[in-house]
């Protein structure tokens, strides 16, 4: 029997990147807020600057324990049969905000048309076969005001290139117009991103610093980066990583409308006789409780966005709430992140330390930035050259087929090479498909007795040229920049658990076709609402977390304005 609890007007479930952004605009608007953590808390007195605690042990004081016992099956085709994987996220006050690389990077217009645009450029016979793809609800212009809103409360240091229309050659050219300039400047270059600069002005290239949400310099009474070099999955212990937990989170906290609920996890979502969503049932230390509240916003990890609406059945809703229509899980993609590319240069590159956010990218080969006629694929690829070598990392580093793995030649190689190699991961456009979905797992649960979700994709021949596309083009780079030897990593395969994840409760205005509406709300449950990856349709060539935050404001920022209207249903 669950205990229940005094009503609120809204329950958070998550208070990651998304929901540790949405608790804020709502708790300024005067509303009361609950926000319901499966992980705890977490301080800069956790984050060590040690490589093994932080890359080798995978943080077990977070519970990232709880996230393992949760991870998704997965499996190329629906005939396949799905095996367990891991999974990439946590459990705690500011989820993976606090240890994720921080790259900040805004969509690019033709991200948010992308059917419209191809068609209009290419003909309707370009969107590749099967693929589900739509285009958004609204455009780049209007989610512009929320991408601002963001850089500006949480921190983000760049250099802008298109500022109301005027090209600053020192940023990124094909980006968007923006209304101002970031806060912060750019993360300082290497003598290595300087050279890789140099390389790819050669090639006629523009190459520019990228976004990062970390301080370049004091910002909000915090620390600027130490550059220390345990960005990769640390956290920051200077508080110069601006996370939700660090950032929007305390300052809600400060306005006494939010109300932060630790290591509560969430079985269902309940609705009323009407099929409104009337609160949320959550398990904390073995005992059930239920929280009442006039709107529910879901701001789980993609994987566990779809899942919780799967596991919500009831008399109206008896394939999950928010699936009438049979959408929540439908349309998931993730981003194609493999196809790595490892170059060997005939001198040291002093790469050592650094943050996986501090580099130097070209955006020439991205979306449509460049004509698409002569090639069979749509969309493109982000080329970065980063920082961040640590000495555990480099004594796994690839040996190019010039030494083995193992062995005295082995330690030989590494001794003279550990500062001569560079490895790179390219952002690639990726699409939805129809036979690319998320479900329950028929057999696989997790300690609660509750199935896990089930990924069933896998790459797409788009997907798999454009990865090609984006490995010549790092090649003709690393090689202008003096590279000696350059070997590539395998494309394609099966889709498994990706920090990169989207879909599966996605925005659209057509409810036949999408979960929830230009909001973010549900069509079918007017007081429920979902942040995160999972509304997106497209993913551009770049890291999702600043689209979904500037989304998460905007859904806020709806709910505080029309209140009254949401809460009648």
């Amino acid at each position: 029997m669950a205990t229940n609890l005094k009503g609120t007007d809204v329950v958070v479930i998550g208070l990651g990147a998304a929901g540790g952004v949405a608790v804020l605009p709502l708790a300024q608007a005067g509303i009361d807020v609950i926000g319901l953590e499966a992980g705890g808390v977490v301080t800069r007195r956790d984050f060590a600057p040690d490589e093994i605690r932080n890359n080798v042990r995978g943080w077990p004081f977070l519970s990232s324990h709880k996230t393992n016992q949760e991870a998704p099956t997965f499996r190329a085709t629906a005939s396949a049969a799905a095996v367990r994987g891991g999974h990439p996220m946590m459990n705690a006050v500011g989820g993976t905000s606090m240890h994720y690389w921080a790259q900040h990077w805004r969509l690019n217009p033709w991200d948010f048309k992308v059917v419209s645009e191809t068609k209009r450029r290419y003909g309707a016979n370009r969107i590749p076969k099967g693929s589900t793809v739509e285009d958004w609800p609204f455009g780049y212009d209007e989610i512009e005001p929320y991408y601002d809103k963001i850089e500006y409360e949480l921190g983000v240091s760049g250099q802008a290139g298109n500022i109301n229309g005027t090209i600053d050659a020192r940023g990124n050219p094909f980006e968007g117009p923006r209304k101002r300039a970031y806060p912060m400047p750019p993360l300082r270059w290497t003598a290595f991103h300087e050279k890789m600069a140099a390389a790819a002005t050669r090639l006629g290239w523009h190459p520019f610093p990228g976004p990062a949400a970390i301080n370049s310099r004091s910002y909000q009474n915090r620390s600027g980066c130490m550059y220390h070099g345990f960005c990769n999955t640390g956290g920051c212990h200077v508080e110069a990583k601006n996370s939700t937990a660090v950032t929007t989170i305390p300052r809600a906290q400060a306005t006494g409308k939010l109300k932060v609920v630790t290591g509560a996890t969430v079985t269902e979502i309940n609705v009323d006789s009407q099929g409104l969503a009337s609160g949320v049932t959550y398990v904390m230390n073995g005992e059930t409780f239920f929280q009442p509240a006039k709107v529910v916003l879901v701001a789980s990890f993609t994987y566990e966005n779809s899942r919780l609406l799967l596991l919500s059945k009831s008399t109206a809703y008896p394939k999950g709430l928010s699936n009438n229509h049979g959408q929540v899980g439908r349309h998931y993609f993730s981003h194609h992140q493999g196809a790595p590319v490892t170059a060997l240069f005939p001198f040291d590159i002093k790469a050592w330390y650094g943050l996986p956010a501090q580099g130097v990218a070209v955006d020439n080969f991205a979306d449509d930035n460049f004509d698409h006629a002569s090639y069979d694929f749509i969309g493109g690829c982000n080329l970065w050259a980063m920082s961040d070598r640590r000495p555990i990392s480099a004594s796994g580093m690839n040996t190019l087929g010039l030494a083995p793995n193992w062995g005295s030649q082995w330690k030989q190689f590494i001794r003279e090479n550990a500062d001569r190699t560079h490895s790179s991961y390219n952002q690639k456009t990726t699409l939805p498909y129809e036979d690319n979905f998320l479900d329950l797992d028929p057999t696989v649960k997790d300690p609660l007795g509750l199935p896990v979700i089930r990924i069933t994709g896998e790459f797409k021949d788009n997907e798999r040229k454009i990865a090609q596309f984006s490995q010549d083009k790092m090649e003709q780079w690393y090689r202008e920049a003096g590279a000696i030897q350059v070997t590539r990593g395998p494309v394609g395969g099966a889709m498994g658990a990706s920090t990169h994840a989207y879909g599966g409760t996605r925005m659209g205005d057509n409810p036949e076709t999408n979960v929830v509406n230009r909001w973010g709300m549900s069509h079918e449950v007017p007081n429920l609402g979902v942040l995160g990856g999972s509304v997106m349709g497209t993913s551009g060539a770049r890291n999702p977390t600043h689209t979904m935050q500037a989304l998460a404001w905007r859904t806020a920022d709806h709910i505080a304005k029309e209140w009254k209207n949401i809460v009648k249903g």
